[in-house]
């Protein structure tokens, strides 16, 4: 063998070395399936923690029921079935209602930044973190998709539209608060969304951001979309295993959790454009109607929604403490 041909082969023995020998390997689910705009925005950001890592973390990330369902990812951290998930908060309403009230304090936000502000510089990442220890899971960062769209197949202009109106909800405050608002709340999951409206079970559903319904093709099915939204901007969280966490160098963990602050910036602007095409595309189409709620209407919704929260708050000592760091976080900012 040529000299040439050996520093070459020593040299690809060395690359394909550093590229798949990383020093710390993660499995990560979302609670997104692949193909959605969701789901690529989070495998960009697995990607970026590698280069940004120099190979040295290695995060696979999985869709959505891979390993656990979509509600169980939580306790595959503690157990470590999972290393990690990319997933919302409010799924683990089940495990304490303080993440209902946390992960979707319906009414509260009116943008992504207004969350994410007060997840990074108003004692929401700090709450979380507590929230989460007994669980073995460390919060690494929050995110929002954006303030979510409402499809319907009825006109719906108000909060006295409500009434009567069968819709899919996922359960816990947000179920509580469509019910107060004289709504008759299903609880079904996102995937049977489609097919609940092409049949008839549901007239209604709170779902996700325009963009992402209008690709499924549920502005086809349900033409009077309510956009902007008015109630749900669900926190979508990155978490993983305390245990690992702690292991991790500080530089990495460094790496990680301002990766993690730039992920959110990057996933609602990403979707917030997508949804301007998809808004302009719908205009352009006769059979739908966009309904944008008035400011009056927006306010009688939310005054609902607080009343709602007082009382989700209730359920737990944690829950109580959520109600009581959103609202003062709130009031501090002139929002409530």
């Amino acid at each position: 063998m040529s000299p040439l041909k050996l520093v070459a082969g020593v040299f690809a023995a060395t690359f394909a070395l550093n590229t798949f020998a990383a020093d710390f390997n993660f499995k990560f689910q979302s609670s997104d399936p692949t193909g959605v705009k969701n789901y690529k925005i989070q495998q960009e950001w697995a990607d970026r923690v590698e280069t940004m890592t120099d190979g040295r973390v290695n995060i696979e990330l999985l869709p959505v029921g891979s390993v656990v369902s979509h509600s169980e990812t939580l306790s595959a951290m503690k157990m470590g079935v999972l290393d990690g998930h990319i997933s919302v908060t409010g799924y683990f309403s089940g495990q304490d209602p303080a993440f209902g009230l946390i992960g979707n304090t319906v009414g509260a936000w009116s943008s992504p930044d207004q969350l994410i502000d007060y997840i990074y510089y108003g004692g929401g990442y700090e709450l979380m973190n507590e929230l989460y220890k007994p669980y073995g899971v460390k919060f690494v960062g929050g995110a929002a998709t954006g303030l979510e769209s409402f499809v319907s197949k009825k006109p719906l202009d108000g909060v006295d539209d409500l009434k009567g109106l069968k819709m899919r909800a996922p359960e816990g405050l947000v179920q509580s608060v469509f019910a107060a608002a004289g709504a008759a709340p299903v609880n079904l999951p996102g995937s049977e969304v489609y097919t609940a409206l092409s049949k008839g079970v549901i007239d209604a559903a709170d779902y996700t951001v325009f963009s992402t319904n209008q690709e499924a093709g549920l502005n086809d099915i349900a033409p009077n979309p309510v956009y902007p939204g008015f109630h749900s901007l669900p926190l979508l969280e990155i978490a993983m295993n305390l245990k690992e966490w702690n292991e991790l160098p500080k530089d990495i963990q460094a790496i990680m959790t301002v990766s993690a602050r730039d992920f959110a910036h990057d996933i609602s602007t990403q979707l917030a454009m997508a949804d301007k095409k998809a808004v302009q595309k719908a205009r352009k189409d006769p059979n739908i109607t966009i309904h944008d709620w008035s400011a009056e209407e927006r306010r009688k919704f939310r005054n609902i929604a607080r009343d709602q929260w007082k009382k989700y708050a209730e359920q737990s000592p944690n829950a109580e403490k959520v109600y009581k760091s959103v609202t003062s976080y709130l009031e501090s900012q002139g929002l409530l």
